[in-house]
């Protein structure tokens, strides 16, 4: 039991997290499902979740919603995130948590050269970054540190980038949550378990809203560096041991 309640405890703070910062929940909680249920439950495990807390987002923000943005990125996301979800379940147990750890780390470095670039992309050059991030997604799950700089290149800021960030990923993982489902990577009981992670998620987006206006950019990028450092980390410890 006590495993449970620590994972939902993390699923509050996680929410939270990316109820402010347009992402973070994956890149908090994977590790942790890794280590509680083992790597290929914890993905499918998470890619519901993720549904539930991208779905509090929206609702959060419905009336900021950017849908050009939205079309232009997800059109061809969805059927990428399908593609990279079934290339996935393909993999060894052990390819997939050093992939995922060195995939996070490698974020570090990568989100702070295209923020530094401050690059200004249009409306296909965002359905290209929606095709490529949407593969990344089905494979490695965890994409927000590189969807974060997309959107925020196309122009959106505050409340229509959280919008349609979090609308985007929740075609996205609804993709990939259907492609689990159809191969038979989603049994019932790794679906309550999202559902009840997804639950705690998004309790910790609702209670964050207030907090959005307030964060700092600076607080922003800390948060999100020291998040990718530590889970990159331990998913290459539990690689390893």
């Amino acid at each position: 039991m006590e495993p449970y309640l620590f994972v939902l405890l993390v699923g509050l703070a996680a929410g939270a997290v990316s109820g402010v910062v347009g992402t973070g929940s994956s890149i908090m909680l994977l590790p942790v499902l890794v280590l509680t249920f083992g790597p290929k439950q914890a993905v499918p495990i998470m890619a519901v979740a993720a549904l539930m807390a991208n779905l509090a987002r929206v609702l959060a923000w419905w009336r900021d919603l950017d849908w050009r943005a939205f079309a232009a990125y997800s059109v061809p996301g969805v059927p990428a995130a399908a593609l990279g979800a079934r290339t996935l379940l393909e993999l060894p147990s052990i390819w997939l948590e050093a992939g995922l750890g060195l995939f996070f780390l490698m974020m570090i470095p990568v989100r702070h050269i295209l923020a530094a670039k401050q690059i200004l992309i249009r409306w296909w050059q965002l359905s290209l970054a929606g095709a490529g991030i949407g593969f990344l997604t089905g494979l490695v799950l965890s994409t927000g540190p590189l969807s974060v700089p997309a959107f925020a290149s196309y122009g959106l800021v505050k409340g229509a980038f959280l919008a349609t960030e979090a609308a985007s990923s929740l075609a996205l993982y609804a993709s990939k949550v259907a492609t689990f489902q159809e191969l038979g990577a989603l049994p019932a009981e790794l679906l309550m378990h999202g559902l009840i992670v997804g639950a705690s998620l998004t309790l910790g987006t609702f209670a964050a809203k207030a907090l959005v206006r307030r964060m700092k950019a600076v607080t922003f990028q800390y948060v999100l560096d020291v998040l990718l450092l530590a889970s990159g980390l331990s998913l290459l410890w539990a690689a390893l041991r």
